[in-house]
């Protein structure tokens, strides 16, 4: 099976985000996703286990900076040419804007989007 970038539905977009996502694909979801610099997670995983990701994340770096921190206390900076897996448990910040291809299990993936949907909800809602 095969998708373009172009064919991937967009999942969740604001003026500076965009992300787009194609659910099982042999049981992962592949994502093409753009966030700008000081893009934070951390707010948006309170709740969930660790208040972290708990999917587990194998991608590309396209372009851009993030920095990875794990529930364990270390931290790692992913940046345009990175190959990465992001093992469960973990937050990232954006440093530079970001385009990157990932690809998560499908089941904690939805898992974690409908978690970050709720709380993107909730602060948009105050």
């Amino acid at each position: 099976m095969k998708i373009n970038k172009k064919d991937l539905p967009t999942t969740m977009q604001t003026p500076d985000t965009i992300l787009r996502a194609q659910a099982d694909l042999g049981g992962m979801t592949v994502c093409f996703n753009e966030f700008p610099k000081g893009t934070d997670f951390t707010p948006l995983l309170h709740g969930l286990t660790n208040d972290s990701c708990h999917c587990p994340h194998w991608g590309y770096v396209l372009e851009g900076e993030m920095l990875v921190k794990y529930d364990d206390g270390t931290e790692e900076v992913l940046e345009g040419g990175d190959v990465f897996y992001m093992p469960s448990g973990h937050t990232v910040i954006v440093q530079r804007d970001i385009k990157l291809i990932d690809f998560n299990p499908t089941k904690e993936f939805d898992e974690v989007i409908a978690h970050v949907g709720k709380k993107m909800a909730e602060f948009g809602g105050q």
